[in-house]
């Protein structure tokens, strides 16, 4: 495992650590895959691989439940997956990945921390030569399972060779194509795993060293970015504070 997913361990604890936060992503991903594929899991994959996530992050089945019931109302509204990109403070490229129901609004209040901080919001596309864009998907492992051979059948699906091993909880999260997200899925369910948990992640390919008495104003920002509820993630290539 590289430096890049422990980056993504790092920042992962620190973003998903309010449930709150957490169950309120979780249920905008429910009502998009209900709206594209409809609310019987056993005939939506992506609702299947959502529903496995949420029972990963401890998401009470009366939520996910609810969540899928809202989905099918007519007022319901309807998400939009955007991404906004730029520069904020000591050169950090940011990288912030929404699900909102009015663009308008959410480019409003990223912009406006954007330049609160002194960082300037980019144009799509702008940093994505600092980001690996990656499918991403978390099981459980089977016992006796030889990850050697497991991970050379997985190629032929354009997973990649590095993958996480979580042996407290008995997990395996390995990183792909994000256009071959379908077929990765489809594949681990036909070998037999189960709750099988998808997503999407960008992984910093050139993480940059901040100076420890900067790195308060960018957390700063994140963590102002973070209070909107459009906002799902945010990604920099800041090398994680252990590694620098």
């Amino acid at each position: 495992m590289g430096r890049a997913f422990e980056y993504r361990k790092a920042t992962k604890l620190k973003r998903w650590g309010h449930m709150a936060k957490t169950f309120t992503r979780l249920g905008k991903q429910i009502a998009i895959a209900v709206k594209a594929g409809g609310p019987e899991p056993e005939n939506n994959p992506t609702l299947r691989s959502v529903i496995a996530t949420c029972k990963r992050e401890n998401m009470p089945k009366d939520n996910i439940e609810r969540a899928i019931k809202n989905a099918m109302g007519k007022d319901q509204s309807d998400y939009k997956g955007m991404t906004y990109e730029g520069y904020g403070p000591h050169g950090i490229a940011i990288f912030v990945d929404t699900l909102t129901d009015n663009p308008t609004r959410t480019v409003a209040d990223v912009r406006s921390v954007f330049n609160k901080f002194g960082g300037n919001l980019g144009t799509m596309g702008s940093l994505a030569f600092l980001f690996d864009h990656k499918c991403v998907f978390t099981f459980k492992k089977k016992d006796g399972m030889d990850m050697e051979e497991f991970i050379l059948d997985m190629i032929d699906f354009d997973v990649d060779e590095d993958y996480e091993e979580d042996e407290e909880e008995g997990t395996i999260t390995i990183y792909g194509d994000p256009k071959s997200y379908a077929a990765i899925q489809k594949h681990l369910e036909e070998c037999g795993f189960e709750d099988v948990g998808g997503d999407f992640t960008y992984i910093p390919n050139d993480l940059k060293d901040i100076e420890p008495e900067h790195r308060e104003t960018i957390n700063k920002m994140i963590e102002r970015l973070e209070e909107f509820d459009d906002v799902q993630t945010v990604y920099t290539n800041m090398k994680p504070e252990e590694e620098a």
